[in-house]
């Protein structure tokens, strides 16, 4: 499907026409965000910064057998296109006692309050992802708890009152594979037109 059609579908499964003009349109730009080409470079760089968040600038033009300089302007560029989402350190929510990871599809009494419901998710520590999908969910978002008892309150207590007509409740048991995309799959832009594009002498 175009993203048009795909709009148009999704749009008439849940009444989003309700929602304001300029909303409308806020959605569908999400949807035509440009494209970034990787070249050789940009792919070691992300390669080795993937694995180390820490791991210094210096070293990295080390790897890559090209100047320090280089490699700040590159990760500055890739900064700036919104390739790269700043560093973080990864905290493991089971070693401080949330050992319920779920998975919920939430259906909405009135879809039109789509923006409004994210609002209040953003107030809610556990819901740490929300995802706008195809298929019947006006949203779906990812939760944390302590257990299932607690699962359960925060659906009881902070979802339902959101104005939920229903939901759908999915336990992990597991994260079988947890990563980030893998760089070494991607494809690559022509490297000469890469070095010519950054003025970078590799």
């Amino acid at each position: 499907l175009s993203i048009c059609e795909f709009f148009v579908q999704k749009c008439c499964s849940i009444n989003l026409f309700a929602l304001p003009l300029h909303k409308l349109v806020q959605k569908i730009n999400k949807y035509q965000m440009a494209h970034y080409n990787l070249d050789s470079l940009d792919k070691k760089i992300l390669k080795l910064i993937a694995g180390d968040a820490r791991i210094p600038f210096l070293e990295v033009a080390r790897l890559c057998n090209v100047s320090g300089a280089a490699i700040h302007q590159r990760i500055q560029k890739l900064n700036n296109l919104g390739v790269l989402k700043g560093s973080q350190f990864i905290i493991d929510p089971e070693k401080l006692g949330y050992e319920t990871c779920a998975y919920i599809g939430l259906y909405l009494q009135n879809p039109a309050k789509f923006d409004d419901v994210v609002d209040e998710l953003k107030k809610i520590p556990e819901v740490v992802e929300c995802h706008y999908t195809t298929g019947g969910f006006d949203m779906f978002i990812k939760i944390y708890a302590r257990n299932n008892h607690h699962l359960l309150n925060i659906i009881h207590d902070k979802l339902q009152p959101l104005g939920l007509s229903r939901s759908e409740t999915i336990i992990s048991f597991n994260a079988i594979i947890d990563r980030q995309l893998p760089i070494g799959e991607l494809p690559v832009e022509d490297e000469n037109d890469a070095v010519d594009e950054y003025g970078e002498d590799e």
